[in-house]
């Protein structure tokens, strides 16, 4: 079993990335967030992995926080979350902001999420209440919760990035950070102008 490998990011792609550890390339899936960390190392990296088993494959699964991985593990499981459906929701929130979701049961945050429905986001909110209650909030971030910035004006600044060409867990994670960062009482035109800040410096 694969717990942990160090090489240097050789090709990203929507989902994953290749990994080559001293000439040998290891195909790793991974969240966005993850993605945008690594590209930001100059030098070598060291992935967590997580190595699934099954019937027909070995899938490498890479993280580059013990944060990420541990939200994983608890994501998959949650009945009906599969890999592609954890890595898509990570993609989206980090663990931080994950349980801060959970913990306001902020469910139409959670649909932001790719392959999120309602019926999901009442059982991630269900199963992870235990475990959110344990992640502390943010540094930065106080005791404001989510849902103060200006109903709809999230989903809003999310369709706006998409419609310009970026992916949606991309446009989600830079909403997000976006949101903690203004704080309290953002509009959608700050929303916006920030989150294309925020995914300029990651192009």
């Amino acid at each position: 079993m694969i717990g942990k490998l160090t090489g240097r990011l050789d090709e990203s792609f929507d989902g994953g990335c290749v990994l080559d550890v001293n000439g040998v390339g290891y195909l790793l899936s991974c969240s966005q967030k993850t993605l945008d960390r690594w590209r930001d190392v100059p030098g070598g990296i060291k992935a967590l992995v997580e190595t699934q088993v099954r019937q027909d494959a070995i899938v490498l699964v890479g993280f580059a926080t013990t944060a990420e991985r541990d939200c994983f593990r608890k994501l998959t499981a949650v009945q009906g979350v599969g890999t592609k459906l954890a890595l898509d929701i990570l993609s989206a929130f980090g663990p931080e902001d994950l349980a801060a979701a959970v913990r306001g049961a902020d469910r139409a945050a959670l649909r932001q999420a790719n392959g999120v429905g309602a019926k999901l986001a009442e059982r991630l909110v269900t199963e992870l209440r235990a475990w959110a209650g344990g992640i502390e909030a943010p540094a930065g971030l106080g005791a404001a919760p989510a849902a103060a910035v200006a109903p709809g004006a999230e989903s809003d600044a999310v369709s706006a990035l998409t419609n310009l060409g970026w992916k949606r867990p991309e446009a989600q994670a830079a909403v997000n950070r976006v949101r903690g960062r203004v704080g309290e009482g953002a509009d959608l035109a700050t929303l916006i102008r920030e989150s294309l800040k925020e995914l300029g410096t990651r192009a």
